[in-house]
């Protein structure tokens, strides 16, 4: 998500760009790069998340073992 926010940013354009009779009719510019902010903003927080979960997840057993409980309920007597 990030790369590609890094993409539309300084390289890519809206498709409405191809569809459209002049360049910037339907998206200007200013909404383009307020999106591709957003993008790049959102992009940067999943990363970080994901970087803190990973972190977060070393330290946690592969396996947790607990005894088995025998249920009072019989449906099949």
């Amino acid at each position: 998500m990030a790369l590609k926010a890094l993409y539309d940013l300084f390289i890519g354009e809206p498709e409405a760009n191809l569809y459209s009779p002049e360049k910037w009719a339907f998206v200007t510019e200013e909404q383009w790069l307020r999106y591709g902010g957003f993008e790049l903003a959102y992009g940067l927080a999943c990363l970080g998340l994901a970087w803190t979960v990973w972190r977060y997840a070393r330290f946690l057993p592969d396996v947790v073992s607990r005894p088995k409980r025998r249920s009072d309920l019989e449906l099949f007597d």
